[in-house]
């Protein structure tokens, strides 16, 4: 698909301009929409992942908090899924997840939302930067439950724009 293309539908959804790497500062914030965290997520991503200990069944019983938990990995699975329309990144590649933090539980039925902030940046070749990021993952009442730092490979508007030449193989 070509990059105006996957920009068009990216538009669409977050409403937002697709941003490259000379568009994003260090320091620049952005805050996503909120998600609730339901049962039947926690049901569903138990089967696809194949991880069904009892500390996230609905009787929550063997859970050391009196209530079941959402897995922590579907929080890290969803806040890459709100990070990805705020900000709205021409993202070539996810190349590291480093030192992410499970701070605190989710418990069915939080509202999650995700604070992204660019923490560095560097140029990584002649047409892409490597950007640092540091994610929060915070629910309802304003409380970090996880956060750590990912690196992803983020597009310029030179490599953008030799994407949508005409007749460019693709």
């Amino acid at each position: 698909m070509k990059l105006s293309r996957i920009k068009n539908d990216v538009e669409t959804i977050a409403g937002e301009d697709l941003l490259h790497a000379e568009d994003l500062s260090e320091g620049a914030v952005w805050l996503s929409a909120a998600r609730k965290m339901t049962a039947e997520d926690v049901a569903d991503f138990a089967v696809l992942s194949g991880d069904h200990d009892p500390l996230h069944e609905n009787e929550g019983g063997v859970s050391p908090f009196g209530e079941p938990v959402v897995h922590g990995l579907l929080g890290l699975s969803v806040m890459a899924g709100l990070s990805s329309e705020r900000p709205n990144v021409a993202t070539l590649a996810l190349v590291a997840v480093d030192s992410w933090e499970f701070l605190a539980p989710i418990f069915f039925d939080d509202e999650i939302h995700v604070r992204t902030e660019v923490a560095s940046m560097q140029p990584h070749g002649r047409r892409a930067a490597k950007i640092v990021w540091f994610r929060q993952l915070i629910n309802q009442s304003g409380r970090v439950v996880q956060q750590g730092r990912l690196t992803t490979l983020v597009a310029n508007r030179a490599r953008a724009a030799r994407q949508n030449r005409p007749g460019k193989p693709r």
